[in-house]
């Protein structure tokens, strides 16, 4: 069950605007992990449904940091169905993101008050998801799709439209930079800032450091 309200966590994920995606399937190491991106300033935080029982991984994670890190708001990506949302929602998941919009998902969230942001890559697509209740679309494969010059070109008909990236978001001052000057209102990042290096390392201060300087960069970008 999720220990955060919808608004919470939106205005959470807005107002860091980092959200720090993973999977890893040792549960030590998915732990370290959080704990490193929690470190770094940011508290959502994205595990990402990609592995054979990914799920029990996500809620040893939940019990864990409801003790440990009471304030770290876990949520679940790489959702495309509605009762793998269920299963993760049952788990502790805060919000749930996706690869493609499913309307079935967007309802069995909406029946929980789960912040839902589908992966869309065009007007008509983000505008199904806008219909369901969804606050924040995904914009997915972010550079694919058309990079910050699609996101600009939506806000222009669309300037309610909340967008985060995934997928083409670099942790350089540039990228950053483009993506929320262009209009986004938080970042989904992957392996540019938990890199395979720093987890084969243990590297978890890198990590952390990682993840401090994307928030700071989009502090930067936005005037802060």
């Amino acid at each position: 069950m999720a220990r955060f309200q919808r608004l919470e966590v939106l205005n959470n994920m807005v107002g860091t605007g980092i959200i720090p995606v993973f999977f890893n399937a040792d549960v030590e190491v998915a732990a370290d992990i959080v704990r490193a991106c929690r470190k770094g300033g940011a508290r959502c935080i994205e595990f990402t449904n990609r592995g054979d029982h990914a799920f029990e991984v996500f809620s040893e994670l939940h019990s864990r940091f409801t003790k440990e890190l009471p304030d770290v708001i876990l949520g679940v990506g790489s959702i495309v169905d509605p009762g793998t949302a269920s299963l993760y929602i049952n788990s502790g998941a805060n919000f749930v993101v996706g690869p493609a919009f499913n309307p079935e998902v967007a309802r069995a969230c909406n029946r929980r008050k789960i912040a839902y942001s589908p992966g869309c890559g065009s007007a008509s697509e983000i505008s199904a998801a806008e219909e369901t209740g969804c606050e924040i679309i995904k914009i997915f494969p972010g550079s694919q799709v058309g990079g910050p010059a699609f996101v600009k070109a939506i806000s222009g008909p669309m300037p309610w439209t909340s967008i985060m990236p995934t997928g083409g978001v670099d942790a350089t001052e540039e990228s950053i930079g483009a993506w929320i000057g262009a209009g986004c209102v938080c970042l989904g990042m992957g392996s540019k800032l938990i890199t395979g290096a720093a987890v084969a390392a243990g590297e978890w201060d890198k990590i952390a450091a990682n993840v401090a300087r994307a928030i700071k960069l989009v502090e930067k970008a936005r005037g802060n």
